[in-house]
């Protein structure tokens, strides 16, 4: 398993990363990104921290620890500068919370961050075809989730990344112990949202390329 979406105390999480990535070990997972919550006012106190968090680890540990963010609530014009300031700051991957169902994210966010190159577009929620067509040129993968609430618009993500060939990943967005999972949950949840077993594979293996 390598889940490039989870968060830890530094932002809404209950683990500490050290913690986090042990349980993770545990569960099964090859890597783990540590990608809290961020807007600008707090970038610069997390980033550097779970840089170095994760050179630390990856010393010691039998799991790639990978650190990221996750833009999150941004106005959709902030979005290209803060991705540009978090990898300046040592972000190896980047995701923009999208529109997901759930939450009042404003308009034009998953546009922004498409546009912007962000790696993962999380819990994109109802994307429009033009998005999606967008994502797939521009390389930037789409997040199917395992995360209850986000996950309602699982199927409708699946269905237009394969129709216009946008890259897949799974992620958990854990926040707690409780949900992390294993590579045969993350294949149930794959098949869930509509996906065969071969396209499935293909999802595992997009993953690989950010590791």
């Amino acid at each position: 398993m390598i889940d490039l979406h989870t968060h830890s105390i530094f932002s809404d999480g209950e683990l500490i990363p050290a913690e986090l990535v042990r349980r993770a070990y545990i569960k099964g997972y090859r890597a783990i990104a540590i990608t809290d919550h961020m807007d600008t006012s707090n970038m610069e106190l997390i980033i550097p921290k779970v840089v170095s968090i994760a050179e630390e680890l990856n010393r010691f540990q039998r799991i790639k620890v990978i650190p990221g963010a996750e833009l999150t609530h941004l106005p959709p014009e902030l979005i290209p500068e803060k991705i540009a300031e978090a990898r300046r700051l040592g972000a190896e991957l980047v995701l923009v919370h999208g529109e997901t169902l759930v939450e009042p994210v404003e308009k034009g966010t998953n546009r922004a961050a498409i546009e912007a190159g962000a790696d993962i577009l999380a819990h994109p929620g109802l994307i429009t075809e033009e998005d999606v067509r967008l994502a797939a040129e521009k390389g930037v993968a789409l997040e199917i989730t395992s995360r209850k609430g986000h996950c309602l618009a699982n199927g409708h993500v699946a269905r237009l990344a394969i129709k216009f060939g946008a890259p897949l990943v799974i992620n958990t967005d854990a926040h707690s112990p409780s949900d992390l999972i294993d590579r045969e949950f993350a294949l149930k949840v794959l098949l869930a949202a509509g996906l065969d077993g071969k396209q499935a594979e293909t999802v595992f293996l997009t993953a690989e390329k950010f590791i």
